[in-house]
């Protein structure tokens, strides 16, 4: 299953092996990686965190609202049943709902961003902490996850370039790394991947957050969190989201879904609004804009799901709601027969509009970004949700017909993005503004 970036990917089936990782984790060395990008030795640089900056996992809580429906403060009015914060197993006991889990992480990467404001810390001056000789090598990992972004997010790059340098090059860096991650088990290497190697990894992760980096990709990355109020949870949980794949291959309702959803996709959101900025005129609570970014994070990863239904199948795999396929009279059976039915039409059509229901949530909170954050995340909302507008138009044909978004619609959302990005958060927007 692919996961939705927030930006418009085209996939590339040699991605994995020129990233290294895969080669280090096979030869089970940790040390032993091949990427013809690692041109220097990596081993000296240490983009230094103050010892002050501490990273611990979140906890959860049973008294918090959840994130982007029900009652976030960001309701749509929509028909769909809002899951409530508790929720009963199979044995009759009480356990926090999926959603529930998710805004903690909200929650907390919020709080990170409003310390960090009333510390009065201007995010894009703050100076690069690296030994002496290392700025040059710096440089070049950033320009290198520039690069990446630019082959395999052409769209989304180009939006980048509006925004300040030190927040483009960090958006490259996260960008890299949730490619880096996804290709672990959606790339031409996947089945050689083990939960073991995704350990190896989240350690990997957890060195480069205290300014070790293996590689000039990591390099980057670790550079950008020492700069921007950016938690590890959300990096984790794209990990968990990898961990899910290789051990699950169906979800009994939308909560599980959700939960999927969100570590795959949702989490590049909360990643990549405290490098993005939130507006200085806007209104909004910070807790709001992050809850829409993790809409659109969601909205998207529905959307491949929607998109991808054919091919999943042909790996086994259903990322449907089990109870929802149920009441509407369909089964595993149906999805593997591939069958357009009335059925499945009007199980298609429920489902596009739960997608569409987190695109307008989603909608929101890309207004209330900085202005040169905007026209990239506008870009991907559009082009993105114009995928379930392709489905629809194949008659909910998506077990044999890919629903793509041509090249001249692409040209014409980029100016429909760019003018959307223009518009000022409004100081009137009641969904949003901060009590």
């Amino acid at each position: 299953m692919s996961v939705a970036l927030l930006w418009v990917v085209t996939p590339n089936v040699e991605l994995s092996n020129c990233f290294g990782f895969f080669d280090s984790v096979r030869d089970g060395n940790w040390l032993l990686g091949s990427s013809r990008f690692i041109s220097r030795d990596w081993g000296s640089i240490r983009a230094k965190k103050s010892r002050k900056q501490k990273w611990r996992s979140c906890s959860l809580s049973t008294d918090l609202k959840y994130s982007c429906v029900g009652e976030s403060g960001l309701e749509s009015g929509n028909n769909f049943r809002v899951l409530s914060s508790m929720v009963a197993n199979t044995a009759g006991e009480m356990t926090i709902s999926s959603e529930q889990k998710v805004y903690d992480v909200v929650l907390k990467q919020a709080a990170l961003v409003k310390k960090q404001l009333r510390s009065s810390v201007d995010l894009d001056v703050r100076p690069d902490i690296v030994l002496p000789g290392n700025l040059s090598l710096l440089s070049e990992a950033y320009d290198r996850c520039g690069e990446i972004c630019a082959e395999y997010a052409k769209t989304f790059y180009l939006g980048t370039l509006l925004m300040t340098p030190e927040r483009r090059r960090a958006i490259w860096a996260i960008y890299v790394w949730c490619r880096r991650t996804d290709e672990l088990v959606d790339g031409p290497n996947a089945s050689h991947i083990t939960p073991t190697a995704l350990d190896r990894w989240e350690s990997r992760l957890e060195d480069l957050f205290q300014g070790h980096p293996f590689d000039m990709l990591d390099a980057a990355l670790s550079d950008t969190v020492a700069k921007f109020p950016v938690d590890i949870q959300p990096f984790k949980d794209m990990i968990e989201g990898m961990r899910m794949d290789l051990r699950k291959s169906r979800y009994k309702n939308f909560d599980d879904l959700y939960l999927y959803c969100y570590y795959v996709a949702g989490t590049v959101g909360l990643m990549s609004v405290p490098v993005m900025g939130i507006a200085p005129e806007s209104q909004a609570t910070t807790e709001s804009v992050y809850n829409a970014a993790l809409a659109l994070g969601i909205a998207n990863q529905l959307t491949n799901i929607l998109r991808d239904v054919g091919e999943d199948a042909t790996r086994g795999r259903i990322y449907l709601p089990q109870d929802e396929l149920a009441q509407a009279g369909l089964s595993d059976e149906d999805i593997f027969a591939g069958k357009v039915t009335d059925k499945w039409r009007n199980f298609m059509k429920n489902q596009i509009k739960r997608a569409r229901m987190f695109f307008d949530v989603a909608e929101k909170g890309v207004k209330e970004l900085s202005a040169a954050s905007r026209w990239p995340v506008w870009a991907s909302l559009l082009l993105y949700s114009q995928i379930l507008d392709e489905i629809e138009a194949n008659d909910y044909n998506n077990f044999t017909k890919r629903a793509y978004v041509s090249k001249g619609k692409k040209l014409l959302a980029l100016p429909i993005a760019y003018t959307r990005a223009l518009i000022p958060p409004s100081t009137t927007l009641s969904l949003l503004t901060k009590a």
